[in-house]
């Protein structure tokens, strides 16, 4: 093993490296940026913009705080090892080998080098062919996601869902918010499959169902993807059905339309019209921010009609009979316990599939 100073400067060199190409100091300096704002008593006139930039300002912050302690960290070992004693060596050695592994753990932000990568995410589910085991499946993942969350220290927050008439649900909409959140569940994004013994079927037949995962990069402020007015039309109704289109009606829904795409979004869940037409054009943006990456489109201008995650991209079939299996169709890579999976264990997943996406990119 090298000797302890020469470890710490390797891993200084490495830290300071590795900090440049994540490009810390720029989203150090960003993040103050909105600190600023949420210390201006002005900007909380308008909850929903300071909503955003709150979230933006804490997912920075998630990014940014564990490099600084780190960097804090690295400084205090080296002025104590410049003094020479000797009989601090046994400390330094774990507190350096304690440091080469947190060091370790935030270099993985390397492989999330796209636009959103280091974006919240919007997960919506919708539920396929297959009746209520495709609703009762559909909710299954929507639990899923929200116990990956909650096991990764993230917050998670359902903003729409419309239940089934026996049960499970016919759609669900989870926004999903910590470091790197859409660089890692992007690889959820597509047509998900499950067989088994149906519990809605009196002869307890095999049933084969579908739901459909969209990951979308959570996008806070406007100005990162801007929709021209005119390319929208919006609709106001009644929740329970059509309704005024007053905007100050209460418990009203609001329908968004794209016109270029054709890409609708609907939401009811909120408590005033205004905040469903927020966070509707909210979701319309993350679609749209998806849909450019999906078509390697220069601008929003030059999307091409369509969905995102059409029902043709199947990624992954959960098996629970005549065998206990689920597996990737992208990596093969593949879990034995479904029980595990479905309650949050999708790491090797996530993991399987930025490795291959790295080794096809080299």
């Amino acid at each position: 093993m090298q000797p302890l100073h020469k470890r710490l400067a390797a891993l200084d060199e490495q830290y300071n490296q590795t900090f440049d190409q994540l490009g810390i100091a720029r989203k150090q300096q960003e993040r103050n940026e909105y600190e600023v704002q949420l210390g201006q008593p002005e900007l909380w006139n308008n909850p929903v913009h300071a909503k955003e930039v709150n979230q933006r300002f804490a997912q920075l912050d998630a990014q940014v705080a564990p490099w600084l302690t780190l960097r804090t960290q690295l400084d205090d070992i080296g002025e104590l090892m410049a003094l020479g004693d000797e009989t601090l060596l046994v400390e330094f050695e774990g507190q350096v080998s304690a440091m080469e592994r947190q060091f370790d753990e935030l270099r993985k932000a390397l492989r999330f080098t796209g636009k959103f990568d280091d974006h919240g995410v919007i997960v919506r589910l919708s539920a396929g062919v297959g009746g209520t085991d495709a609703q009762d499946f559909t909710e299954m993942l929507e639990r899923m996601y929200l116990r990956w969350a909650e096991k990764n220290a993230m917050k998670a927050e359902i903003v729409e869902r419309s239940a089934g008439e026996e049960a499970g649900v016919k759609t669900s909409v989870v926004q999903i918010e910590g470091s790197y959140v859409y660089g890692k569940l992007r690889s959820e994004h597509g047509v998900h499959r499950l067989v088994r013994l149906s519990p809605f079927n009196s002869d307890n037949l095999r049933q084969t169902s579908f739901a459909l995962v969209e990951v979308l990069p959570q996008i806070d402020t406007p100005d990162e993807v801007k929709i021209d007015d005119k390319d929208i039309r919006i609709d106001v109704y009644r929740s329970g059905g059509h309704g005024g289109q007053s905007v100050n009606t209460t418990d009203s829904a609001v329908r968004v339309t794209h016109l270029p795409t054709g890409i609708v979004v609907a939401i009811q869940n909120e408590r005033s019209q205004i905040q469903n037409k927020e966070t509707a054009l909210k979701i319309l943006r993350s679609k749209l921010a998806q849909l450019q990456f999906e078509q390697h489109a220069a601008s929003i201008a030059d999307l091409q009609a369509g969905e995102s995650a059409n029902w043709g991209s199947q990624i992954r079939n959960y098996v629970l009979h005549p065998y206990s299996l689920v597996k990737d169709t992208r990596t093969k890579y593949e879990e034995k316990d479904p029980s595990a999976v479905l309650d949050g264990k999708i790491d090797g997943f996530i993991e399987a599939y930025l490795e291959s996406s790295l080794s096809h990119e080299a």
